[in-house]
């Protein structure tokens, strides 16, 4: 029989166990049921979430989610460009609005190559009239979204930069020029090729 200091009754407090380690004694007590219906609930959770998200193909996965976003961002930059002409982008090129959101993009993209004031550097002047790859607002566009193959310009389109601010950046460009002397020229009498 244990002695009085080892076990309690029930009707003087909480009921402990006979053992004692380091003058330590145990409780021998149910847990309160609030605490049991939290692990269980837990434990569901956890099985249910497993199931869900790992064994049953419910739900689409981070890439499908992913993929159908960027396509949705396609969908509509493509719907963009059916209004973006010529005459359009020599309109944004004289709207201060544009021509100032375009020269935030051009500083943070395009000064690198093309210089500060648009002189030339690693890229082609930009400056002045005579334009290597196409003189036309749309030719200027789509070298900035397709990029140049055979020369360092790079795609500036789709994660890059989007369609919205390669039309920023090009109407800030030709917010430096007259649409009457834009012309083409052949590569080599680009003037930053000459050095």
């Amino acid at each position: 029989m244990a002695s009085p200091s080892q076990k309690k009754s029930s009707d003087d407090g909480p009921v402990l166990r006979p053992h004692e380690y380091d003058g330590i004694q145990e409780f021998d007590q149910r847990l309160p049921n609030w605490w049991l219906f939290t692990l269980y609930s837990a434990i569901l959770f956890g099985f249910g979430y497993w199931f869900y998200y790992f064994q049953s193909n419910i739900p689409t996965s981070d890439r499908a989610a992913i993929a159908h976003m960027i396509a949705v961002k396609e969908a509509k930059e493509l719907e963009a460009l059916k209004d973006l002409n010529d005459e359009n982008l020599w309109k944004m090129s004289r709207n201060a609005q544009f021509v100032e959101a375009g020269r935030a993009v051009y500083m943070g993209t395009c000064k690198a190559c093309h210089g500060d004031n648009l002189e030339g550097g690693i890229g082609f002047r930009l400056a002045d009239d005579g334009w290597v790859h196409g003189s036309t607002p749309m030719q200027i566009f789509h070298n900035a979204l397709n990029g140049i193959p055979g020369t360092g310009m790079a795609p500036q389109g789709g994660a890059q930069l989007g369609t919205q601010k390669i039309t920023q950046a090009v109407a800030f460009i030709l917010s430096k020029h007259d649409p009457k002397t834009m012309h083409d020229i052949p590569r080599d009498q680009e003037p930053t090729l000459k050095k």
